[in-house]
């Protein structure tokens, strides 16, 4: 008779010899799962039944019971005969009968012995090697596949010895001298278990061995503020002394002496661990029900398939819970990486995500270089397309608005899985895409109920059966809801349920764009209760939170919205939090759910005065404006400072320009520029607001100039346009259209550009003060240029010059003093050209301009290049390049680098040309750039095949 092998640690299977025995449905195997895990012994009917069905069994369980057992003697007996003797009757139960290493949860436990007993012995390596083994045999989570509350209980059990194992082994790495790799397997084990000490404990060893003293210390302090968020409590005592040790860098920390195993910090191990992305959220530990859908959904993840599936449902219903719990139960299936997306297509307070911005975020969690991504939908879609071709990758695209923004995100080729949640049916997807449906209703009563026992444990719901039903009631069996009523019992463990459910029925209510056609599903019955169980301050706050535009908001722009210090705003976010009416979906960064949004609002117009949130709105336009005028700080060229209103009393203003210098000033932009796009939409709404609308506009144009946002620009500015001249502010109007001209001229509309510039210029010249003249002159030059007119260009540059030289404005002229030698050496006079541009490089230095020092080395080297001096061109674009790259200036390095393949060519060097001319190619063609085809004819004529 072949040998019977069988799986726990994973799904629930079993081998004849080497070939796997068809086990049946899920509920025949949990009967064998549970004969499995009994290791031998005997397990009565009642066991099985409660292993099966739970406290859900039908009348005929018995009866169903036994088929199930006659059909698994059929398939693990011996080819050709019908009963197996390893399953035997014993008594009113049945039992297995098998050896330890017949199953490998059997062979797990023997390792694991082994493991501690060398050890205890002292001889750590082999002890590391049988820990490994054993976390080898896993092949996801125990039991899978298998449901119920029996199976659940099971998993959490082998799981928990899973994870002892992997603290175990990577203990014994780290003493073996291997604390490089041990940090890099412990930042993934932190991020799943975000809240088991050993790992963070581990982690900071791990990075203190390994010369990283500031990240161990930043690892405590995360700890530190997650476990505050979520718990309520302190880092245990292990990982408190571990903090003081790293925080004194106490010595006996340090590794034994002897040689360690260090992989360097560029190896193609690490390249990749950062360009595969593990971003789903945190599945939710009281996550209940839901075995018919997620039975359902399973039958997507096939071998070689493309799938997509779309789980829909009403607000509140759990579609992203579901969509999580179902994506991390699979995600060992797709080791190329999952990317999360959350498409906002409800969000109460802005516009859903565009389709290029969610793939251009995607392509970023692949690897992508975000400054190289190309401008039009289409070719990012491509491109997304290109990247996940070959790959096992998971997409959740969560809260989605229709079809139209989902449908450029999905792969091209078999092997991926796509996982929509949306409020629509999203019929378009299913229809034309091959989409799958999964629709969630609100929980069945009994999963309600076991929702409410997960949160509050079984001792307080039993003793309250009838409370307990009642609030399933009047919450509708909603999820959010539901969580939002447990949260609000689970702070006050003294009082009845009873008493939480009459607080239910008293304040009863309608939340009428979300109701499902029963009135005991209004979720505002529950929101009420919260609501009003919190402080004056905490109340007023949430209501204002309505009014923020964006996805999401900072502490200072949260402060700024209520008027509220800093520190009380933390304080009070920390009492909406616990509410669970507010998130903080990543650290320093809250956000409302949608259907809490929209109740805030209706709070908000029947409670607070016209004029109060007039006043909100004014602080949260007044705090984007300042805040984004400091960053601005870092990206601002010449005289291009506008006067801005004062800062209002209550705004916070971010100081991330002045402070944290460059990179906390691009950060900054990065994480807010959807906000404040959002808010430059909300101030062009309100006449009243029409100098926000304009000004906000200029102070995040450099930004978006810089990373090749010219639609952005357009858009912004448009709505800037019409804010200036309903206000007949001249200046305003003249700053707008000359962002418009640049824009509008780079996208290749040379009419709309020309009519912006030639009034922005007439509007500054009307100012009387030169140094505005003069830039709008040096502005009105390289438009010139770039319509082919270069003596009109040298004409403004020059007439720039003396301006900005009457002005005394030093930046200002060191750029008018390069426009003028760039337009000589256009026109041929390359000594005239050296001469401006010489004289314009201290004037940069002085002014601690970079771009403008780069725009004239880019000068000097063409003017070098044209007077046959190569080797001195080469140098000035060398220079050129290296700052425009230290800055971002990406469409200024691909010019000069054009140009730097051109000075190769000329000194017979092919090879080099060929290698600057695909190194602008790259940057011209991510821009969507019409500079790019010219490049790649270059590149074909040179017949270089690189």
């Amino acid at each position: 008779m072949e040998q019977l092998r069988f799986a726990v640690l994973g799904p629930v299977r079993a081998w004849r010899g080497a070939v796997e025995v068809d086990l049946g449905p899920p509920q025949q195997r949990a009967v064998l799962a549970a004969l499995l895990l009994a290791e031998g012994t005997q397990v009565s009917m009642g066991e099985l039944i409660d292993a099966v069905w739970g406290t859900r069994a039908p009348v005929s369980a018995a009866g169903t019971l036994r088929t199930y057992v006659h059909r698994l003697r059929k398939v693990l007996g011996p080819v050709g005969e019908s009963v197996s003797s390893v399953l035997q009757s014993l008594g009113r139960g049945y039992r297995l009968h098998i050896g330890q290493d017949d199953v490998d949860f059997g062979v797990f436990h023997r390792l694991l012995a082994r493991a501690e007993y060398a050890h205890d012995a002292g001889h750590l390596k082999e002890a590391a090697d049988h820990w490994r083994d054993a976390l080898g045999l896993w092949q996801g989570s125990a039991l899978s596949g298998v449901r119920g509350e029996f199976a659940d209980a099971q998993r959490h059990r082998l799981g928990e010895q899973r994870l002892s194992a992997e603290a175990m082994l990577m203990r014994a790495e780290i003493e073996l001298g291997s604390h490089v790799q041990a940090a890099g397997a412990l930042v993934g084990l932190v991020r799943d278990h975000p809240l088991d000490e050993r790992f963070r404990e581990l982690l900071m060893l791990a990075l203190y061995r390994s010369g990283r003293q500031a990240a161990a210390l930043a690892t405590y302090r995360e700890a530190q503020a997650l476990l505050a968020d979520e718990l309520g409590v302190d880092p245990g005592p292990g990982l408190q002394a571990m903090y003081q040790r790293v925080l004194r860098a106490d010595g006996d920390l340090l590794a034994p002496a002897g040689p360690a195993r260090v992989q360097p910090a560029d190896t193609p191990a690490q390249d990749h661990l950062a360009a595969t992305p593990a971003q789903l959220p945190a599945d939710l530990a009281a996550f209940v029900g839901r075995e018919v859908e997620l039975e359902a959904a399973s039958g997507l993840v096939t071998g070689d398939g493309a799938a997509v599936s779309v789980v829909t449902g009403m607000a509140g219903v759990g579609k992203t819970a579901f969509a999580v719990h179902w994506a991390r139960q699979i995600a060992d299936a797709f080791p190329d990486g999952q990317i999360y997306l959350n498409l906002r297509g409800f969000d109460h307070g802005g516009p859903p995500v565009a389709s290029e911005q969610a793939l251009r975020t995607a392509l970023e969690a692949l690897g992508a270089n975000a400054g190289k991504l190309p401008q039009e939908v289409d070719a990012l879609a491509a491109l997304l397309r290109t990247w996940l071709a070959g790959r096992r990758v998971l997409l959740l695209l969560d809260n989605a608005r229709d079809a139209a923004q989902v449908r450029p995100l999905l792969p091209g080729e078999p092997g991926c899985l796509v996982i929509v949640t949306s409020r629509n049916q999203m019929a378009g997807l299913v229809a034309v895409d091959g989409a799958r449906p999964v629709h969630l209703d609100v929980l069945s009563e009994p999963e309600a109920r076991r929702f409410l026992t997960r949160r509050l444990g079984h001792a307080r719901t039993a003793t309250e059966p009838e409370a307990v039903a009642d609030i399933v009631a009047m919450c509708g069996q909603l999820p959010l809801a539901l969580a939002i009523t447990a949260a609000r019992a689970a702070t006050r463990p003294a009082m009845p349920l009873s008493t939480i459910a009459t607080e239910l029925h008293d304040s009863a209510g309608c939340l009428d764009a979300f109701r499902s056609g029963d009135s005991a599903a209004d979720v505002r019955v529950a929101f009420s209760c919260s609501y009003h169980a919190l402080g004056p301050d905490a109340a007023r706050l949430f209501r204002l939170l309505s009014l923020h535009p964006g996805p999401d908001t900072a502490l200072a722009a949260t402060a700024s919205l209520g008027g509220f210090s800093v520190s009380h705003t933390r304080h009070l976010l920390d009492e909406l939090i616990q509410a669970h009416l507010v998130e903080e979906r990543t650290p320093g960064r809250f956000a409302l759910h949608d259907l809490l949004g929209a109740y805030a609002s209706e709070l908000l117009q029947a409670t607070d005065p016209q004029n109060e949130r007039d006043a909100a709105h004014l602080r949260l336009l007044n705090h984007y404006l300042h805040s984004a005028d400091n960053a601005r700080q870092f990206f601002k060229s010449g005289r291009d400072d506008i006067d801005l209103p004062a800062v209002l009393p209550g705004v916070c203003v971010e100081k991330a320009g002045s402070e944290g210098g460059a990179e906390a000033a691009k950060r900054w932009f990065n994480v807010e520029h959807a906000a404040l796009i959002s808010c430059i939409g909300m101030a062009s709404r309100d006449p009243q607001h029409d100098a926000y609308t304009w000004q906000l506009a200029w102070v995040i144009k450099q930004y978006l100039d810089r990373r090749g946002r010219w639609g952005d620009i357009v858009t912004t500015h448009r709505a800037a346009l019409d804010a200036a001249l309903r206000l007949a502010d001249p200046l305003g109007e003249a700053f707008i259209r000359r962002g418009l001209a640049r824009a509008t001229a780079t996208l290749g509309r040379a009419e709309e550009a020309r009519a912006h510039m030639a009034r922005s210029v007439e509007l500054f010249v009307e100012t009387k003060d030169p140094a505005l003249s003069g830039e709008a002159h040096r502005q009105a030059g390289w438009l010139a240029e770039r319509l082919g007119d270069i003596q009109s260009a040298l004409g403004h540059a020059e007439r720039a010059l003396e301006l900005s030289r009457a002005s005394g404005d030093a930046a200002t002229t060191a750029r008018c003093l390069n426009a003028v030698g760039w337009y000589h050496a256009l026109l041929g006079h390359h000594e005239r050209s050296l001469h401006y541009c010489l004289q314009a490089l201290p004037l940069h230095q002085a002014a601690s301009d970079v771009c403008g020092s780069a725009d004239t080395h880019d000068s000097i080297g063409y003017a070098h290049h044209q007077m046959g001096q190569y080797e001195e061109a080469v140098a000035a674009y060398r220079e050129a390049v290296a700052r425009y790259r230290g800055i971002d200036v990406l469409f200024g390095s691909a010019d000069t680098l054009s140009r730097l393949g051109d000075t190769y060519m000329s000194m017979g060097r092919p090879w080099d040309a060929h290698t600057a001319w695909n190194e602008a190619l790259d940057v011209f063609d991510a821009l969507g750039h019409r500079q790019a085809d010219d490049i790649r004819g270059k590149i074909k004529e040179l017949g270089v095949d690189g």
